[in-house]
Order: C-alpha cells, then sequence, then structure tokens
C-alpha cells in the first residue's frame, strides 16, 4: 500500500495528483500530514502543496471536463465527507486516463458517487439561501448564523452580496467556526473570537441587538401566524421543503 500525505487543502489534494503523475505512483490512501500510516504499508510520500502545480491540473480538468463537472469536484471538496478526498483523486485520474470523458460514465460507481454527493451539497447551499435570517446588531451590521450540514458558506456568498448589497452583514458558520463579512463592497473570510452566547445559540443577546430589531422580529411572527391557514397545516410536508436542522434560526419558528 503506497500513502501520500497531504495537508487537507484542495491545492494540496491537486498537488498530489501533480506528484502522482511525476512519479508514476499512486496512492491506496491520502491522509493528512501528521497521521500514523496504516500497518502493511509500502510506501509513503510528503505532498508540498505548491500552487503552480495545482493550477496546472486544475486547468487539465478543465479541458477534460465540461463546466458542470468541475463545479461537481467543488461540491464534493465542500461535503468535507469522510474519503471524498480519495474519490476525488480516483475520478480525476480516471478523467486523464480515460481517452473519452468520463463525466456522464454513472456505470462507474465513483462518478455516480461524485455526482450524488455534489447533489446534496447544491441542494444545501440552496436551503442556506432561502432560510438564512438575519438580526440587526447595535452597530447596523446584520448577523446571519448557520450550521449547514455541508460547508456550503463558499457557495452562497455571491448570492447574498448580490441579494444584500446595500448592508452590511456577517454570515457565521457555527459548526466551523467561520464566516464571512460584507462590507458593501466585497465579502471577506473572518473567524469571530471568544464563545459570545450568538455563537452558540445563534441569537443575538438583547445587548448586542439594535433597538428596532427586537419590534421587527415581532412583526415578522406576527405576520407569519396571519398567512398561515390552520386547515391547511402539513407538518410532513413543511418537514420535507423546510428541513427542520434550520428551524433555531429562523425568526417565525421561535416562540
Amino acid at each position: 500500500m503506497t500513502v501520500f500525505f497531504y495537508d487537507r487543502t484542495f491545492e494540496g489534494l491537486l498537488t498530489a495528483v501533480f506528484d502522482a503523475y511525476s512519479l508514476g505512483t499512486f496512492p491506496e490512501r491520502l491522509l493528512k500530514t501528521g497521521e500514523t500510516a496504516p500497518l502493511f504499508t509500502d510506501g509513503t510520500h510528503a505532498v508540498v502543496t505548491r500552487e503552480e502545480h495545482a493550477g496546472r491540473v486544475w486547468t487539465a480538468l478543465q479541458r477534460k471536463l465540461p463546466h458542470e463537472a468541475c463545479n461537481m469536484l467543488m461540491h464534493v471538496w465542500l461535503s468535507e465527507q469522510n474519503g471524498c478526498d480519495e474519490l476525488l483523486f480516483r475520478y480525476i485520474r480516471k478523467t486523464f486516463d480515460c481517452p473519452q470523458s468520463v463525466s456522464l460514465n454513472f456505470g462507474d460507481t465513483d462518478v455516480l458517487e461524485v455526482k450524488n454527493l455534489a447533489r446534496k451539497v447544491s441542494h444545501e447551499a440552496h436551503y442556506l439561501e432561502q432560510f438564512l435570517r438575519f438580526q440587526k446588531a447595535a452597530d447596523n451590521v446584520f448577523f446571519a448564523p448557520a450550521r449547514p450540514q455541508y460547508n456550503v458558506l463558499p457557495l452562497t456568498v455571491a448570492h447574498f452580496a448580490d441579494r444584500f448589497a446595500d448592508q452590511q452583514w456577517v454570515i457565521y458558520d457555527l459548526r466551523r467556526k467561520y464566516g464571512y463579512y460584507y462590507d458593501l463592497h466585497h465579502p471577506c473570510e473572518i473567524t469571530l473570537a471568544g464563545e459570545g452566547s450568538h455563537l452558540i445559540s445563534g441569537k443575538l443577546d438583547e445587548t448586542l441587538m439594535a433597538a428596532d430589531e427586537k419590534l421587527f422580529q415581532q412583526l415578522w411572527k406576527g405576520y407569519f401566524r396571519a398567512l398561515t391557514i390552520k386547515e391547511r397545516l402539513n407538518p410532513r410536508l413543511q418537514r420535507q421543503h423546510m428541513p427542520v436542522r434550520f428551524w433555531q434560526y429562523l425568526t417565525e419558528k421561535q416562540p
């Protein structure tokens, strides 16, 4: 068994592909730098991430694959699922080794798995765009907490920058402890220091909340209740279209 160690970044994965073809050696396992190699390991290689090498691999993939398939690769990486890097490595290797495009060969288990996992990530990004709720802070910055199943913030930031271009906002992933701040010009990645209650519960404390925010939340809850037709309530259908994991951050679902 051959093992490659890399830094668990997407650029590092692409560099691992470059190194494999350069060395003529293809790993059965990809591990994070510092992890212990499994028993019966025949050889190891430490990948040093190089943007130039990663860029060459990505450019080659863009020539071999349609744009939608390249997007799927990014979606699979953002899924953060166990073994997704090894899945991507196998998919990329098949892309380079096959004379025809593999992107539509769904008889191949790796190609089918990439498609299905990318679809799940895409759905999660769509849910986030639908169900994210902002709270206005005292400094006029709008704060929106989220705890998505997959790491989909990078896929949704452009949407929110376009949709709320005239507001300063922070969208924060409470699970992964990072987010994006939009300063009316462009979004930038941030990490908030400390363990404030709003970084645990996702709700701004009244001391941090704008004076009129609580009023607007009450108005929104009232509007939501007024539109509800009790005789046509269908909780099962509601859970299908509005996953329960988002409810704790929805203003209209709060008591």
